[in-house]
């Protein structure tokens, strides 16, 4: 197995090579602007030192969100163009998944109990959702105002709590995934046989409970902020 993982639900635009054993190597890096002048060269220079081709790819995962739309965007479409170009499957998972599995494996934040992943929607939001001790999701994902986030004195992990220490005051675990744990999640839910069963996920928002693997659509939760610009107003003279 060589699995290509990548994310860019946030402003780290992350990519990471596992060998289905092992992560190989990864390459972070946090620009809110670049996701598509980054991703492309991360993703040959990740291939490249690990002396292999696009073409030794047996698979590609990538954060499917949620995320703002055009750099979620730029991620979910590169890794379906590669796997379509290549014949290999592309796994989705939940960006907040992502970020609560390393908050349970660090021991941080949901160390003694449930809590939460936040991060940046923009619009003075942020997607949230709250995770049991394991890291099983109980509710969301979801987008709202901080103010509005049920159980906001939970511990939180994710950009959120650092952008409003104020209404998520219990900061702990990392801000952003990491491209190579979303591998790890997607080798283990493979071995696992933690699948979606179609794509009944896709593009709505996923379920608590709902499996790991997702097809690979993003979640925007809600519509972009660029708008199709409606019909020409008449002028008269």
């Amino acid at each position: 197995m060589l699995l290509l993982g990548l994310d860019t639900a946030t402003p780290a635009v992350t990519v990471a090579l596992h060998d289905g054993g092992q992560p190989l190597a990864q390459l972070v890096t946090v620009d809110a602007h670049r996701h598509a002048e980054l991703l492309a060269p991360a993703i040959a220079k990740l291939i490249a030192d690990a002396g292999a081709s696009q073409g030794d790819l047996t698979g590609v995962a990538v954060g499917v969100g949620p995320g703002p739309y055009t750099g979620l965007r730029v991620g979910v479409v590169t890794a379906r163009v590669l796997g379509a170009a290549l014949g290999i499957p592309v796994y989705g998972v939940c960006s907040l998944d992502i970020i609560a599995a390393d908050v349970v494996a660090g021991g941080t934040a949901g160390a003694a109990g449930d809590f939460l992943v936040a991060t940046d929607a923009r619009r003075r939001e942020l997607y949230w959702a709250r995770y049991d001790h394991a890291g099983s999701r109980l509710a969301g994902p979801d987008v709202s105002v901080p103010a509005a986030i049920p159980d906001s004195e939970l511990p939180a992990a994710g950009e959120g709590p650092r952008l409003y220490p104020g209404l998520l005051p219990n900061s702990s675990g990392p801000a952003y995934p990491a491209a190579a744990t979303l591998c790890r999640l997607v080798v283990a839910a493979l071995d696992s046989g933690r699948t979606a069963p179609g794509a009944e996920a896709a593009g709505a928002g996923v379920a608590a409970g709902a499996p790991l693997l997702l097809p690979p659509e993003p979640l925007y939760l809600r519509r972009p902020d660029a708008r199709e610009p409606g019909s020409p107003k008449r002028v008269s003279q």
